[in-house]
């Protein structure tokens, strides 16, 4: 009868463990959920975009940035629609960030209207330009790979 209660109460506490580790990766991953959501679909979102934690993109608009030290200030342009974005992240900006360059911006829209992004991501729309429009030529590019000796790429 000892062992068979011993069972129950090591079944039970096994039980319990499991249950608290399951509740946790569940809220874990609501809280860090995040929308991905266009400019014009954050701006008929109404008042549920307020309580969002939200990703949105855009070309960085020329001569909206606006730097001081590790935050920044700047417009995102949409398909016309515009998005005041204040970026207050540990980390400065990338160095791709700059005028027309692809953004996305991560946080929570303010009921001022401003998106108070905490994480940034740009990539340089020249980086992203046809083969064709490119001025640098490859043997010009000391920076290229090649294979260790003894091996050959595939063809």
């Amino acid at each position: 009868m000892n062992r068979n209660h011993q069972m129950v109460r090591v079944v039970a506490a096994a039980l319990l463990v499991l249950g608290v580790i399951a509740y946790l990766a569940i809220t874990g991953v609501q809280s860090n959920k995040s929308y991905y959501v266009t400019i014009s679909e954050l701006q008929a979102m109404g008042r549920k975009a307020y309580s969002r934690h939200l990703r949105v993109s855009g070309n960085v608009a020329p001569g909206s940035i606006e730097r001081s030290g590790t935050n920044v200030h700047f417009v995102l342009v949409e398909q016309g629609r515009t998005l005041t974005v204040n970026y207050t992240g540990e980390d400065p900006a990338p160095d791709t960030f700059k005028d027309n360059a692809q953004a996305l911006a991560i946080g929570t829209l303010g009921h001022d209207g401003v998106f108070h992004a905490t994480e940034l991501q740009a990539k340089c729309a020249s980086k992203y330009a046809p083969a064709g429009n490119s001025t640098a030529s490859p043997a010009g590019n000391k920076a290229s790979l090649s294979a260790p000796s003894g091996m050959q790429p595939r063809r």
